[in-house]
Order: structure tokens, then C-alpha cells, then sequence
């Protein structure tokens, strides 16, 4: 175990922010982790765990020992008549596992195609888009208690999903509290692939490519496919344009408010939910603020989709953490006052 001193991060935060970690340690294996709580110098050190930091806006230098998660592997545990078992490494790179698992013929994670950032942080979030969520897709996981220096798995029940939620984005607040933020470093995810598979493809844009191609009965590779060229339509790559994907959250309001809201504004985008909520597209409210394209400093809403906000000045001249989090606030501020609804950021602000 090697513990790095100033490191860059622009290379490891999506947005392309310029900021450092005062010092940061690779976790290649459960052996670093075994070994970092081995080491008095650092076991009771403030820490901060970083996967693909596509989920992150940095507004300063990154003072916690910050854990870079690079476990690597990916293989089929198991295969029943029911379903494939298929177990990754929290490093490996989200789309890289989808695409392998679509390739090796075990479907069920191709609409979540192109979704950046790592395995290790797709629980965490609970990612979802085009009607499937990890939730729908989960198995177990494997972690490390950085407290008690024990590893130690989880079942669906035990992460307490929510939407864009779970039990490793909530501080312990008490004894009989298992909110595992700050304490808990996914190590393996395991996802379970039903047997037979069925095609979602109950988005109106997957609908509108069935269209297109006259392909009314799609495989996993081709919904895969769709996904991916859906995404890059109204998405950014990360690479050429610094980003966090989606911002906000869709918020969720009871039909009354959705009825409210439509009386006043008929063209808004919603989905009825299974608990009976309505689910509104915020990209929708945040464009129907005025907000599509607009910049404080170099940051900026993209033009094609109003839910990602955007490193205007690239890698020379880039946005900073605070005109991120200065631009947010606004749409906030703008989307509160026009439709009495508040947005919650998705990534962590650090």
C-alpha cells in the first residue's frame, strides 16, 4: 500500500475540476484496505472514497485520505434455471461491464448502457434510466467496514434502495442507525440477470426506434445499441464536454400537485409510479425556467438537455466547484418560484 501526497483529480472527477487530494492511496484489492486499517498512521484518518468520480462536484482540495477504487474482475458466478449470477469488481467501469455482460450472453443491464462512472457506485446511487434500475438487477455486494476493519455482504433489503438512494448516502446518526456513508467501501457487486429475458422497452425513445428500424422484437444487444445512441443524442461525452450527467433529481408530488401544476402548465412531462406518486422530468421544469443553455462563469446548462449542467471552459480554463454549485442554486431558486417544487442535487458535493 502506497499513499500518494498531492494528487491531481482533475483526471478523476467527470466535471474536470482542478482540485487535489492533499493524499490518496489505490485500493487495487481487499488486501489495501486490510492493510490501510493495519496502518496506525492512517486507520483513523478522515477518508473520502472515490470510484470513476462521475458523481462528484469538488469545490476545493480534498483534505480526507481519499481511497481510489480500482478492484478489477468480472466472471459468472452462477447460473440456474432462473437466472445468471454475474459478479463485477467495484473498479471496473460501469458501460465496460454492461457491454461484456451483454457480449458473454447475460442480458438485463442493457438499458443502462453508457451511464458513466463504476461499478462501486452503482448501488450507491441505485442508477436507473429507460424503465430498469439496479434495484431490478441486484443480487448482493461485498464491503469493508472501515471502522471495524471486517468485510462483510448485503442483500436488496439490507441496501435500502430508494430512488436515486441507499443505505451507503446516509451518515450513522445513532446505535441502532445503519447508515454506512463515510464508513463502507464497496468492494464487489453482484447483479442477478432473470432468466428469460424480456425486453423493457417501454420509453417513448425505445419505442420511437422500433419505428425507425421496423425491429419490434429487439435483443439485448440491440436495446444496448439504442441506448448507447440515444445517450450520446442528448448526452455529453464526459471527455469532450466536463460533466456530471443528470443533476437533479426527478421529483417525485402527489396527483393533486401534479394536477395543480398541469392546469397550469398542460405540456409537462410525467410518469405515474407504482406507489401511486407522479414522477415529473426536472430537465422539463429547468427548460421551462429559461435555463437551456444558459452560463454563470464557465458553467453552464447544456443546450440538448437542460438536466446536465456543463464545464464550459474545458481543461485550460475550467469551471470551478463554486460556479457549479452558484448556477444550481439559481435553477433551484427559479424552479421553486415557478412551480413550487425544490430539485435535490444527485452528485455529492465535496
Amino acid at each position: 500500500m502506497i499513499v500518494e501526497s498531492n494528487v491531481p483529480l482533475q483526471p478523476y472527477n467527470s466535471f474536470g475540476i482542478v482540485a487535489r487530494a492533499l493524499h490518496l492511496v489505490r485500493i487495487a484489492s481487499e488486501a489495501d484496505l486490510v492493510a490501510l486499517h493495519a496502518d496506525a498512521a492512517w486507520r483513523d484518518a478522515p477518508r473520502f472514497v472515490l470510484g470513476g468520480g462521475s458523481n462528484i462536484v469538488l469545490t476545493g482540495d480534498v483534505k480526507p485520505l481519499v481511497l481510489k477504487i480500482e478492484i478489477k474482475g468480472l466472471r459468472l458466478v452462477e447460473e440456474t434455471p432462473r437466472a445468471w449470477i454475474v459478479e463485477a469488481g467495484a473498479g471496473e467501469n460501469w458501460h465496460d461491464a454492461v457491454e461484456w455482460m451483454v457480449r458473454s450472453g447475460y442480458p438485463g443491464l442493457e438499458n443502462l448502457a453508457l451511464i458513466p462512472g463504476t461499478v462501486g457506485g452503482s448501488p450507491v446511487q441505485n442508477i436507473g434510466a429507460y424503465g430498469v434500475e439496479l434495484q431490478d438487477r441486484f443480487e448482493s455486494l461485498d464491503a469493508y467496514d472501515l471502522e471495524t476493519g471486517r468485510s462483510f455482504t448485503l442483500d436488496a433489503a439490507q441496501c435500502a434502495f430508494g430512488y436515486r438512494d441507499s443505505v451507503f448516502k446516509h451518515v450513522r446518526s445513532g446505535p441502532n442507525d445503519f447508515g454506512l456513508a463515510g464508513r463502507a467501501v464497496i468492494t464487489r457487486v453482484r447483479f442477478r440477470l432473470p432468466k428469460p429475458w424480456k425486453a423493457v422497452v417501454g420509453y417513448l425513445d425505445l419505442e420511437r426506434k422500433m419505428e425507425e428500424t421496423g425491429n419490434f422484437t429487439p435483443d439485448a444487444q440491440d436495446i444496448f445499441d439504442w441506448i448507447c445512441a440515444i445517450r450520446r443524442a442528448k448526452l455529453p461525452d464526459w471527455r469532450v464536454l466536463g460533466n456530471a450527467g443528470s443533476f437533479f433529481k426527478n421529483p417525485t408530488v402527489t396527483p393533486e400537485q401534479c394536477a395543480d401544476i398541469i392546469a397550469r402548465d398542460p405540456k409537462i412531462v410525467h410518469y405515474p409510479m407504482a406507489d401511486g406518486s407522479i414522477k415529473l422530468a426536472a430537465g422539463w421544469l429547468i427548460d421551462a425556467c429559461g435555463w437551456k443553455g444558459k452560463s454563470v462563469g464557465n458553467a453552464g446548462v447544456y443546450e440538448r438537455q437542460a438536466l446536465v449542467l456543463v464545464n464550459r471552459g474545458g481543461r485550460e480554463n475550467p469551471v470551478t466547484g463554486g460556479e457549479v454549485m452558484t448556477l444550481a442554486k439559481a435553477i433551484q431558486t427559479s424552479v421553486y418560484e415557478r412551480f413550487g417544487i425544490r430539485l435535490e442535487p444527485e452528485p455529492v458535493v465535496v
